[in-house]
């Protein structure tokens, strides 16, 4: 998980990135590579990146690179779908939920991260049935299928459409014609009926745990 920085009373490390496309770190004094700022991500290290003649704060397009190798390396984190849908909202009058969506959502997924991991080792063990947790996979999939639907300019004009997967039902619309608040009160409850699902898969692995001790 991201920490808040190198130290209390410490701000971002600032990189340079010059005109011949090289990184340098200005507190190690030492030229980095996109890999050597993966690392730092991974680490919880803060930084930004800042054009050494502009002074341009260029950070986000840098770490877009560092997705794009990752990605390349062939640990695909980013569905073409996916992709293809974020794509699309570019432009687009609802273009200012997406960020705010993808945020919130992932929040969420952070919030749970160490239970996710006991539960993934625990499914590889044997010691939890896995297709409890691929069945909230499925369903939490067909919750951001949904959600991304919902602001696809491109989904058509006809009314509620409705997605089903398992117990529960994800109603996709088109919203253009909410307002920016009505919208993300909509994600809002997307995202909680996701991290209900969650909690009552933790819940049930907590009651295990207790039974078998």
């Amino acid at each position: 998980m991201m920490r808040e920085g190198d130290g209390p009373d410490l701000g971002p490390i600032m990189i340079k990135k010059y005109a011949n496309r090289r990184l340098y770190n200005t507190a190690a004094s030492s030229y980095v590579t996109l890999g050597h700022l993966s690392r730092m991500v991974k680490d919880g290290t803060n930084f930004v990146v800042h054009d050494a003649k502009t002074g341009e704060d260029i950070t986000r397009s840098v770490l877009t690179q560092i997705i794009v190798e990752e990605e390349a390396k062939g640990q695909n984190l980013l569905p073409i779908n996916f992709l293809r849908q974020l794509i699309s909202f570019y432009g687009d009058s609802l273009s200012g939920l997406v960020p705010c969506y993808l945020e919130y959502s992932m929040q969420a997924f952070a919030q749970h991260e160490g239970k996710m991991r006991s539960l993934m080792q625990d499914a590889l063990n044997g010691l939890f049935p896995f297709n409890q947790f691929e069945e909230m996979g499925k369903q939490n999939m067909a919750f951001f299928e949904s959600a991304m639907r919902m602001f696809t300019p491109f989904y058509g004009n006809s009314a509620n459409r409705q997605t089903q997967s398992g117990s529960n039902t994800y109603y996709a619309y088109p919203l253009r014609e909410a307002s920016y608040e009505a919208g993300l009160e909509e994600l809002r409850t997307r995202i909680n009926i996701m991290q209900e699902q969650l909690n009552h898969l933790l819940r049930e692995y907590s009651n295990k745990e207790e039974q078998e001790n």
